[in-house]
C-alpha cells in the first residue's frame, strides 16, 4: 500500500459518523447492513448517511451489493488488513513487539 492511499482511508475515517458506520457494518461482517438498518441503528438522516456511505465506498472501505431493493453494505476485510500491515511494517525496527508477545499470550 502507497501513502497515498492509506491516506485517503484516513480522510474517509476521519469523521465520527463515518467511523460509527464503518464499525458497525464491520461487526455485521459478511452479512452486511442495508441503509435502513444503519439508520434503525445509529439514528442518523437518509440523506446523511448516503453521503457517507458514498465517502466510504470511493475509499474502497465499504463494498456494495444490489439485492432486488436493497443495497447490502460490507466491509472490505482485504483492504482492512492491507491498511494494518502498512501501519505494523516496520513496527519495533524488525524486532519482536510487544503486541506480538501479547497475542502470543506471553505477557498478561
Amino acid at each position: 500500500m502507497k501513502n497515498i492511499a492509506a491516506i485517503q482511508i484516513f480522510i474517509a475515517l476521519g469523521h465520527e459518523t463515518r467511523l460509527n458506520v464503518f464499525r458497525l457494518i464491520v461487526q455485521r461482517g459478511h452479512t452486511g447492513l442495508t441503509p435502513s438498518e444503519i439508520i434503525e441503528q445509529l439514528g442518523i438522516p437518509n440523506a446523511t448517511l448516503s453521503f457517507h456511505l458514498k465517502d466510504l465506498v470511493q475509499a474502497e472501505l465499504l463494498m456494495v451489493e444490489r439485492k432486488s431493493r436493497n443495497l447490502i453494505y460490507r466491509p472490505n476485510i482485504a483492504l482492512v488488513k492491507k491498511l494494518s500491515e502498512f501501519i505494523l511494517e516496520n513496527c519495533c525496527g524488525g524486532k519482536a513487539c510487544v503486541t506480538d508477545k501479547l497475542a502470543k499470550g506471553k505477557i498478561n
